[in-house]
């Protein structure tokens, strides 16, 4: 089910009952809660009289952010991709009074994702407050998941990296640390947000209602710190794979040492006879033989020489 049109209810008898665009700009004694597009707020907004800036808040917004005013506040929500497969929208504005509660995005299917979330809160007492609440709840209620999942990722990386490090996983940690750069930014401007709910500057939020405030800061808190702790796990999988390389790296060079010092008395060999001097052995008949035999004896020795000493 998608909605075409904005879909806007009353609060009574506990349950939300459905209402009209026009309720939330003209009845202030009922309770409100609606989800409405951005032309619909645009619409609206001077009429709960609101400065253009927040009628246009929700194109220009670049981050996470609460602003609470006397009467009212306002949240500009920045929600990065891969956070819910049920959100296809990145922006929702959302404005909290005393008597109304709107969300703005120009999603049908986000909207149908807000009002799911609303109507699936079990709460004694229905409020404007709960329902804020509720529809948080349900946005971070799998990002535990999401993080286990990130983990799991980061875990056969790990494991496929000692196994061997000829492949080029390079690319792959580079995009790990990009992702959960991204959701570091969107924890800590998530969770700014929750402790200015929890703060209640305007009062709108009763001291009752706070707890589920306390509750929601604490679980942003720790999916924080988790996508924290994730980020050194990655920093900790680099560092392992590039002593895995240099590993390598020093074994290629050992090898090429190994091999420059057994030819470097060969070298000596054969600068000595290739000198233009007058040598004895160039008229013994077994000059040449002795010489060979002697480079084969240096190399033979040069080679259980290192052997012994275990450097290949």
């Amino acid at each position: 089910m998608f909605f075409t049109e904005s879909t806007v209810y009353y609060i009574e008898n506990e349950k939300l009952i459905p209402g009209s665009l026009d309720a939330a700009g003209q009845d202030r004694e009922k309770m409100v809660f609606g989800a409405i597009s951005p032309e619909e707020w645009e619409t609206l907004a001077p009429g709960l009289g609101l400065r253009r800036q927040f009628a246009d808040g929700l194109k220009t917004s670049g981050s996470s952010r609460l602003e609470s005013f006397e009467s009212f506040s306002y949240i500009s929500l920045i929600i990065p991709g891969g956070i819910s497969s049920r959100l296809s929208c990145d922006r929702i504005g959302i404005y909290f009074g005393a008597n109304l509660l709107l969300f703005i995005c120009p999603d049908d299917e986000t909207r149908f994702y807000i009002v799911t979330a609303a109507q699936d809160a079990d709460f004694k007492k229905m409020t404007l407050a709960k329902l804020l609440y509720a529809f948080f709840e349900k946005l971070t209620e799998n990002d535990v998941l999401l993080l286990e999942s990130i983990e799991q990722d980061i875990s056969l990386l790990e494991e496929s990296l000692m196994a061997t490090a000829k492949s080029d996983y390079v690319g792959k940690i580079i995009e790990l640390r990009k992702r959960l750069l991204t959701l570091k930014r969107y924890y800590e401007q998530l969770f700014m947000v929750a402790q200015s709910m929890e703060e209640n500057e305007n009062g709108l939020i009763n001291q009752r209602e706070l707890r589920y405030f306390k509750i929601l800061t604490d679980r942003i808190d720790r999916l924080l710190h988790g996508v924290i702790n994730l980020r050194d796990y990655v920093t900790q999988v680099r560092e392992a794979y590039q002593a895995q390389v240099d590993i390598e790296l020093n074994g290629v060079m050992k090898l090429f040492t190994v091999i420059t010092v057994i030819f470097l008395p060969l070298t000596l060999i054969v600068g000595w006879y290739g000198m233009n001097l007058r040598m004895p052995e160039y008229n013994w008949y077994l000059g040449y033989p002795a010489v060979i035999l002697l480079s084969i004896l240096v190399v033979l020795i040069s080679i259980a020489y290192f052997k012994r000493k275990k450097w290949f």
